[in-house]
């Protein structure tokens, strides 16, 4: 105590003494219980023009008490589920003991209305402009594990701590900026002068970005002692081992725990120091003596492409990566500390400002860089169009798969609005790639310039958007509305196409059509052959616009032929001269990344499996890339060695896509597949259909809506065992489906209408899965469905079915869809019926109406339940239950039932029980990636 007293006359004399916030804490580290007691003081100055009434602090740690914080909802919209079945003393949080003023009395205090880590302070009497105000807080922390974050307790018992004590929240002319923890790693507080006061065990070492003053021991505590001016945060880490490294380059110490790939402490001396004498020259002086750069820094913004290569994959020259990482996660720190926008706001300036360094850093020291490094070299990968891509085209590819699935969302929308996939990658990369497409518009130093003198005079000084806005504009020799307005303030698309060339004498014309209607720029260039012979920029014009350009030597006319615009379609982009093909014919083996630059066809083998075909292996023609198409065919011909034959399948669709509407897209198209249904019997099945999807113009929100508007033609081979009165058959139908799905609320529903000759049915189907906060799960699902009229005789092919749909639409993937007995036949599929028990009828020719519900027991392990009433022609309805144990290891797609009891009785004490267990498997690599991606998109 007599230590923090001392501590806090101390600040109070000189830190506070020449007008900034100071910030002083105490903190003691019960390292038995993960808890940290802290005695802080907090001198706020209001350095606005209004006076204040209420002060806002914040107090991040605290979000990670409740499920339901902001913090919490973004886990849950994202599909992180460790943080929901994480328990209390996982999640940690913050037990507030009193928050007093100068004085020493109790001052009351509220936490904001559903923002568990905000506080509101109500002083006695309101702060005046330039008046300061003193807060004393006495609080305890319970440090939350680092599995949610990747800051906070490990498995090392090492403590990572960010945002871990509790800041003022930043007033601005437009009233306070209170924005909760979203692991967005975007805080927002005034800058202030810092002072930590630390009281850990004697084990434990204290590495951070503050000034280190004092170490001393006593009676097996270690104190310690760090300082700082102008921080607006300060990370800090306690370590039962000394992990980092101090390396001292340019006047300045970087203490880093970076993967170094076994490089010398001199070669990393030698990098660290070109990379601080580059930042230096591009930017300014950093303020700080120290750069603290951590490894959980670096993950939580890596370089996408290289943090997926496993170790012994080292594609790049020695040095190659870690310099990379260095680069970004210095840069990264540079900017946040020192440059004062609003993270959620004014974010993407920082990122452009960061993407636009590095490209320019690896085209300096790195300028024949491939993005797969020395891979491109490789017999086999060599051929592929990705070897041909620069290291610097990953950013326009990375953005483009978001444009190209009409997922991109404007600069400037807040950051906690963004899709996880934009807010980590695709926004900052187009913010970057901005810059560059600016860069070469205007052809001089403008942007390098403005960058420079931005940093220079708003370093450590609040500032917006507008500023650097006004500072470009000012540099530049001519209009940049359009990037602000468009680029920046929109989600527009560009996509510019030739019209036609005319010849006029010893001139071409070329008409130029802007197919979005934007105010952007365009570059117009002669080829020959390849070579650049003439370039010209055309300023934006709308639709049309004709410009000429010289004839000679020009064989092939293209725009953005460089491709430093960010096109959503470079395929329209060439018109021949004196060629016949405006673009040459690619073939290509196994999909690759698009080359605008000729007409690409792909082959790729492929195999599917079902017990009748067996293994079916043959070629797919195709022309879909990495990036999404809007038209897309595919030509599948195998060859079945189980039934001998040709089975296989082809589509032809094109999808319509709308910008910031409820009405996203709009597809049609065709279908076809030839397989086996049974032993020597085939099926065809040909379906033109049209899909309307809808979504909330809220991006991040999962809800997706869609009508279904199809037709199914099916031509089947006859079964002599089992004929039917009708083997072929038309089925016009109309689906309606609504999915919102999330970890805590999942809600999916569908109405499907189907009419045909003999028949005509609609039912509706809905599902609910609630997880509670004490992690039990409840899953509902309710099927009805009735016949309109019911022609059919003698067959129920076209029933509804309590556990095991007959598929006559051939929609599901059944490996063995017309078994009877075996393992096949207890391959199950939740629809109609959804029972898991094969039960007595196990049809329903005119209504059905089921009921199918479980809750877990343990982890992944449910107990299920199912009733229901099935109706049939002339009987009476007769009511159908059964219940179980149901195993989930991954819900709908690899799951086994057990049956218990039902109508059959006590079915696990029957014979051949192992014939009543059913099962869900999903083999389609498709359907497995979407578990996957669901978190980014």
């Amino acid at each position: 105590m007599k230590y923090f007293l001392f501590s806090c006359f101390f600040l109070t004399l000189t830190a506070f003494s020449f007008g900034q916030n100071g910030i002083s804490v105490h903190a003691r580290l019960d390292a038995k219980t993960d808890t940290i007691y802290i005695q802080q003081e907090i001198v706020y100055e209001n350095k606005s023009k209004d006076t204040l009434s209420e002060i806002f602090l914040n107090d991040w740690i605290n979000a990670f008490s409740s499920k339901s914080s902001y913090l919490g909802k973004r886990f849950s919209e994202e599909f992180v589920r460790k943080f929901h079945f994480a328990s209390a003393q996982e999640r940690g949080g913050t037990v507030i003991n009193e928050i007093a003023d100068k004085q020493g009395d109790s001052i009351g205090w509220t936490r904001v209305p559903q923002r568990v880590d905000l506080i509101k302070i109500k002083p006695k009497e309101s702060i005046a402009p330039g008046d300061k105000f003193t807060l004393n807080l006495n609080y305890a922390i319970k440090v939350p594990s680092d599995r949610f974050t990747r800051y906070g307790k490990d498995s090392q018992g090492n403590y990572k701590m960010r945002y871990w004590y509790i800041t003022p929240a930043v007033y601005r002319e437009d009233g306070w900026r209170l924005y909760s923890h979203q692991n967005l790693g975007l805080d927002y507080t005034p800058p202030a002068n810092i002072e930590l006061n630390l009281e850990i065990p004697s084990s434990y070492y204290a590495a951070s970005g503050l000034n280190t003053l004092n170490i001393s021991t006593e009676n097996g505590k270690k104190f310690v002692r760090m300082v700082g001016e102008d921080r607006v945060e300060s990370k800090l880490y306690l370590t039962q081992s000394f992990v980092f490294e101090d390396l001292y380059a340019y006047s300045h110490e970087v203490i880093t725990d970076l993967e170094d790939d076994d490089l010398q402490p001199e070669v990393k001396a030698i990098i660290l120091k070109r990379i601080l004498q580059y930042l230096d020259t591009r930017l300014g002086e950093y303020p700080h003596n120290n750069i603290f750069i951590t490894r959980e820094d670096y993950q939580n913004s890596p370089i996408y492409g290289l943090n997926q290569l496993p170790g012994f994959i080292r594609p790049f020259p020695d040095g190659f990566q870690y310099d990379l990482k260095q680069f970004k996660t210095i840069t990264y720190n540079y900017l946040q500390n020192t440059l004062l926008l609003d993270p959620r706001r004014d974010q993407w300036v920082k990122d452009a400002i960061l993407v636009s360094l590095m490209m320019d850093y690896v085209d300096t020291y790195y300028p024949k860089m491939k993005l797969i490094g020395n891979l491109s070299d490789v017999f086999g990968i060599r051929w592929f169009h990705a070897a041909d891509l620069e290291f610097n085209d990953q950013y326009q590819l990375l953005y483009m798969n978001m444009a190209r699935m009409n997922l991109d969302q404007a600069l400037n929308t807040q950051q906690d609005s963004l899709i996880k996939f934009n807010k980590n990658i695709a926004n900052a990369y187009k913010a970057g790639i901005g810059l560059e497409y600016v860069d070469d518009y205007l052809g001089t130093d403008a942007v390098k310039e403005s960058i420079h003198e931005f940093y220079q005079e708003y370093k450590l000084q609040p500032t917006t958007q507008e500023s650097f806005k006004n500072l470009l504009q000012q540099n530049a020799s001519k209009d940049l509305e359009w990037f602000f307005e468009d680029y920046v303030n929109t989600n527009k698309k560009i996509d510019f196409s030739i019209k036609k060339v005319k010849r006029e004498g010893d001139s071409l014309i070329v008409t130029v059509r802007d197919r979005r209607n934007t105010a952007m720029p365009v570059s117009v260039y002669g080829l020959d052959e390849g070579k650049v012979v003439y370039k010209t920029w055309v300023d934006g014009f709308g639709k049309l616009k004709e410009v000429k350009i010289p004839r000679k030597d020009v064989k092939r006319v293209a725009l953005n032929y460089e491709q430093k615009i960010p096109e959503v379609n470079q395929r329209n982009n060439y018109e021949g001269v004196t060629k016949l093909l405006d673009k040459p014919l690619q073939f290509r083996l196994l999909q690759d990344v698009e080359d605008p630059r000729y007409s690409q066809l792909f082959f790729m083998p492929e195999f599917d499996y079902n017990l009748y075909d067996g293994i079916s292996i043959g070629p797919k023609l195709y022309n879909s890339t990495f990036l999404n198409k809007n038209l897309n065919y595919k030509i599948s011909p195998k060859y079945a060695f189980g039934s001998e034959t040709i089975v296989g399948s082809a589509s032809v669709s094109y999808t319509h896509q709308y910008d910031n509407q409820k009405l996203y897209a709009v597809s049609y198209g065709i279908g076809g597949t030839r397989f086996s249904y049974g032993y020597n019997l085939f099926y065809e099945k040909f379906t033109p259909f049209m899909v309307f999807a809808f979504r909330d113009e809220y991006l991040r929100s999962n809800e997706r809506q869609y009508l279904t508007i199809r037709n199914v033609g099916v031509q089947r081979d006859v079964n002599p065992i089992d004929p039917v009165e009708q083997p072929d058959y038309n089925v016009f139908n109309v689906k309606y489906t609504y999915r919102n799905p999330n970890i805590v609320d999942y809600y999916s529903g569908s109405v499907d209408y189907q009419l045909a000759e003999k028949f005509s049915k609609i039912s509706l189907s809905l599902e609910y899965r609630k997880l509670f906060k004490n992690n039990r799960q409840v899953n509902l699902r309710l099927f009805a469905g009735t016949f309109l009229y019911n022609d059919v005789q003698n067959t129920d092919y076209f029933s509804f079915a309590l556990d095991r749909p007959t598929d006559y639409l051939f929609d599901y993937n059944y490996y063995g869809r017309s078994q009877g007995s075996g393992l096949f036949s207890q391959q199950i599929i939740v629809a109609e019926g959804g029972f898991k028990s094969q039960l007595k009828p196990a049809f329903a020719n005119q209504w059905m109406t089921t009921l199918n519900g479980s809750t877990n027991i343990w982890n992944w392990i449910y107990a299920y339940g199912d009733v229901g009433l099935v109706k049939n022609q002339f009987l009476q309805p007769k009511f159908m239950y059964d219940s179980g144990i149901r195993v989930s290891l991954v819900a709908d797609y690899f799951e086994v039932f057990f049956p218990v009891y039902s109508n059959l009785g006590w079915e696990i004490a029957q014979p051949n029980y192992d014939q009543k267990i059913r099962f869900i498997v999903s083999l389609d690599i498709n359907t497995l990636i979407k578990l996957f991606t669901r978190r980014w998109y």
